[in-house]
């Protein structure tokens, strides 16, 4: 079971973002990784198509023997999380915006957070404002059309620019300093953001953590891979293959990507 591989998915090549740090906390251990772009965004689904989706990914990474499941995707872990972690007895790992870190780094005391509308409105996101957003004013922005843009590979096209401009400003202009980047698509426009933005914002995302996360319950499990070469990563996708395997080898380096 040891070496058997750690399988992530998202609802799309978002989640690349989070395997980037889980590879290098754990260089030693497989990888499987699921890019549910046929289906993505999540954002606007309902809880019941996105527990489907969850149970459907789940499934076949365990199929492949998964010994340990990160849902790379904050919609899905809001909405789906509680059902997986029922349902299996393997450690299963989600994300969430980084609203903590941020309330810490704010100088302003206005703290932007930038997401789908599906994570915004969801109890896990109340329950993070409840608990840690007390003391700030924590002003969010969702943001429709962002994931499909990183879905199509379009990380810094003029219609890219403009949307996220959008976006952007009205957090601005309201005085934030800390931006939350509360979907894992997000990471990749952090160039962008950061030209659009200016080099005073600071920017959050929870991918070091989630990685930090998965160490920790793989360990706990007792399950940490005795290897001490690198581990393989394979991918696949439940959309177009020859799309996929263009835009991972952006966001990740030339790589084989199956169709799921």
């Amino acid at each position: 079971m040891n070496s058997s591989p750690i399988g992530v998915f998202d609802s799309g090549v978002g989640g690349l973002s989070v395997l980037h740090h889980i590879r290098t906390e754990l260089p030693c251990e497989h990888l499987l990784y699921i890019a549910d772009s046929a289906h993505a965004p999540y954002g606007g689904k309902s809880t019941e198509e996105i527990c489907a989706r969850a149970s459907a990914l789940s499934e076949f990474l365990i199929a492949h023997d998964a010994k340990a499941l990160v849902v790379a995707c904050n919609t899905a872990t809001a909405a789906a999380i509680a059902m997986l972690r029922e349902r299996y007895a393997i450690p299963v790992i989600g994300m969430e915006p980084a609203v903590k870190p941020a309330v810490t780094a704010t100088k302003s005391g206005v703290v932007g957070v930038l997401a789908t509308t599906g994570t915004l409105q969801s109890a896990r996101f109340a329950a993070l404002l409840e608990n840690y957003g007390q003391n700030v004013r924590v002003v969010t922005q969702g943001c429709p059309g962002l994931v499909e843009c990183v879905e199509r590979g379009e990380l810094a096209t003029t219609a890219t620019r403009n949307l996220l401009n959008g976006y952007l400003q009205p957090l601005l202009e309201q005085g934030a300093d800390t931006l939350v980047l509360g979907c894992t698509h997000y990471p990749f426009l952090k160039p962008l953001i950061r030209e659009l933005a200016g080099e005073n914002i600071a920017l959050i995302d929870t991918g070091a953590a989630v990685a930090q996360q998965v160490r920790r319950r793989v360990a706990e499990a007792g399950l940490l891979s005795p290897a001490t070469m690198p581990g393989s990563v394979r991918f696949w996708t439940s959309g177009d293959a020859v799309l996929g395997r263009e835009v991972v080898g952006k966001l990740w380096g030339e790589a084989a990507v199956e169709k799921m």
